[in-house]
């Protein structure tokens, strides 16, 4: 699949790979910081922005669709920054594809399965059909029931597109079947660790990153080094962007 991608400035190739739930634009504030000195492409994941629509969705397929992405941008070698669940599919196409990737950066996220479940979000989603009528102010009101954070649903509300033809950007039944694949964690048999530069930058508040975590990251990256934000949690890029940014910085000038 050919991903829809944001692009700007002019250098070596870098990848950003977003969240779930969450678009290309959303790691805007790092591509800006980072195209001063590079190109710095933002993709949106299937079954998000605007990227095409698709019940397979597993992180070797992702990786796959990144890397297609890359080779229609005539990209052979890139750097590849993700948060999240992009920051698993950066890790897979590092194990599957590791000939494209010339340094891999991960923000707060293992090479592990998750148990939290995201049901209560898909199922507000789910139950909040978009009509011509509908407001963004009533869309909030009634996707609280299921989403009391007011941060949380403004980020979900994103990907509600309102007027005359309104819609959810997101492939949300895609998404809903998929997300035991997008909890877990199995790479290929054959997967063999990545062994370039890597760096894994965790939010000092979280619990993505813990101690097995941590163990997982030295055995699939054992080049991986390990840094953590203060005062951030998972979402660390929104809570902290100089850090973050200073601390990729660092890296890709390493």
């Amino acid at each position: 699949m050919i991903l829809n991608s944001i692009e700007q400035g002019q250098g070596p190739p870098i990848l950003l790979l977003h969240g779930l739930f969450g678009a290309a634009k959303n790691l805007g504030v790092i591509a800006r910081a980072l195209a001063a000195q590079a190109r710095v492409i933002s993709l949106d994941a299937r079954n998000h922005g605007d990227s095409p629509h698709d019940p397979a969705m597993t992180y070797e397929i992702m990786a796959a669709d990144v890397a297609e992405t890359a080779a229609s941008l005539g990209i052979t070698q890139a750097t590849i920054i993700g948060h999240s669940m992009g920051g698993k599919t950066a890790m897979m196409l590092a194990l599957t594809g590791p000939a494209l990737v010339s340094r891999l950066a991960v923000l707060d996220i293992a090479p592990i399965p998750y148990t939290h479940g995201y049901d209560d979000y898909v199922a507000g989603m789910r139950a909040l059909t978009p009509a011509p009528d509908l407001t963004r102010h009533e869309a909030d009101r009634r996707l609280a029931a299921y989403v009391p954070e007011p941060p949380f649903r403004a980020f979900l509300l994103n990907n509600l597109l309102l007027g005359p033809h309104p819609r959810w950007r997101l492939g949300l039944e895609e998404i809903a079947g998929a997300m035991p694949n997008l909890l877990g964690w199995s790479p290929p048999a054959a997967a063999q660790p990545y062994s370039g530069p890597s760096a894994f930058i965790r939010g000092a508040t979280s619990t993505y990153v813990r101690e097995d975590g941590q163990a997982a990251i030295k055995s699939w990256f054992p080049a991986a080094s390990l840094e953590t934000i203060d005062h951030a949690g998972h979402w660390l890029h929104a809570e902290q962007p100089d850090k973050v940014i200073v601390a990729l910085q660092r890296f890709l000038a390493a």
